[in-house]
């Protein structure tokens, strides 16, 4: 399992923007925000890939062969700081190979990212975002560009061969009622040079009171290492266009997700137990518990939205693993308690259902907890289905947000 390598803090765009972190994420991140740095310094500072040549070793004529069906993807500047271990035998073709040995960097600066086929287009930080730099600009929110309100964090993994980033806007937020902190919008991004993530880009807020992340807003729209790679500055014009109308989406999910409560007091489990049905690991379960219950104005008696805030919660402070497919399908867990309702508590009843009819007893009786169980979520299930259809439709309206003319 890779393990997270290397935090960058960022603010402004580049060296003329005056921009300072917002306090509450001054507070919150791990990162000393004294050391920010501006979204140019920071992408610039990333790990790039240029290919270079292939070859095997043939032990029979102990002699390297190059190979025409794959180039190696490897890092530039940590080539020059690797100390030279042996000249080969020249390959067919008459190409000198050299193998290498890792210098004073240590064995996370090695050179290699991936040998991938030839059909594979390099896409470099500068390359991908770059022209965000343009767009960011030349795009305006509250007479201020976006340049000037920009923020966020870039994580390394892999020795920089695999990065992820949250940009976030200050003053692009939700405001809730009864609320004094909103949820500020944007989104998240990222790449690698091992052929698992393409360039991508998908809906992003954090909760500015309890700096919860909340992830997967839109579909992942992504543009991948093959061939023409397009247009990104249309690409990030248009994202940036739809990142109003998705926090409108959020707000409204938000305050019908409110309106919507579970009984635990009627329920024969408890909250930490349901989200173990949903499928989250035991220590997650028990951090998304204690929040939701220390944050709903009844603890026995919670809404969707606190606990779907109590589950991104435990994600976003507890979660032991790396980004990834892990990490994705718990968010898409959690985001059903916000987005899709429906479905959350279809899960639950379909494990009830199955649990009444284990102790259904030889006369045909079935326990009376999971009769109470039961009569409980198809309470609860006949509200959310009254507002299905609005829920469902402007589901369907988020998910196509960000969706451009890519492959």
């Amino acid at each position: 399992m890779s393990q997270l390598e290397t935090t960058t803090v960022f603010a402004g765009v580049d060296g003329r923007s005056d921009t300072q972190l917002p306090d509450w994420y001054a507070r919150q991140t791990s990162v000393d925000s004294t050391e920010a740095v501006s979204f140019a310094e920071a992408i610039r500072s990333l790990p790039r890939a240029v290919e270079t040549a292939v070859a095997y070793y043939n032990p029979y004529r102990d002699e390297w062969v190059e190979t025409s069906r794959f180039n190696a993807l490897v890092e530039p500047s940590r080539l020059s700081s690797m100390d030279r271990k042996r000249p080969d035998i020249e390959p067919d073709g008459g190409v000198e190979s050299t193998e290498y040995s890792v210098g004073s960097r240590g064995s996370d600066a090695a050179a290699l990212f991936h040998i991938p086929t030839r059909s594979y287009s390099v896409i470099n930080p500068v390359d991908a975002f770059g022209p965000l730099e343009n767009v960011l600009r030349e795009t305006t929110i509250d007479d201020r560009t976006l340049g000037d309100v920009v923020f966020g964090e870039i994580r390394q993994y892999r020795g920089g061969g695999e990065v992820h980033m949250d940009l976030m806007f200050d003053g692009l937020s939700v405001e809730l009622p009864d609320r004094r902190d909103p949820i500020t919008m944007g989104f998240c991004s990222g790449y690698d040079f091992f052929g698992g993530y393409a360039v991508y880009v998908e809906g992003f807020a954090r909760d500015t009171t309890c700096a919860n992340s909340i992830r997967s807003l839109t579909d992942r729209e992504t543009i991948k290492h093959v061939g023409d790679i397009g247009d990104f500055e249309g690409w990030w014009a248009d994202t940036l266009d739809q990142l109003e109308l998705i926090a409108n989406d959020l707000y409204a999910f938000i305050t019908e997700a409110q309106e919507i409560t579970v009984d635990f007091s009627k329920m024969p489990f408890s909250v930490e137990e349901l989200y173990s049905l949903l499928g989250f690991p035991e220590y997650l379960s028990k951090r998304a518990a204690s929040d939701a219950q220390a944050n709903a104005a009844d603890p026995f008696e919670i809404d969707f939205w606190t606990l779907h805030s109590g589950a991104t919660y435990a994600l976003t402070h507890f979660f032991t693993g790396k980004e990834g497919s892990a990490l994705d399908g718990y968010v898409r867990t959690a985001n059903d308690l916000l987005f899709n309702p429906k479905a959350t508590l279809t899960t639950v009843e379909q494990v009830y259902e199955r649990q009444a009819v284990s102790e259904t007893t030889s006369d045909g009786k079935t326990g009376v907890a999971s009769q109470v169980a039961l009569a409980q979520i198809e309470r609860v299930s006949a509200d959310v289905r009254s507002k299905a259809a609005s829920f469902e439709e402007r589901e369907v309206l988020l998910r196509e947000r960000l969706e451009h003319d890519h492959d």
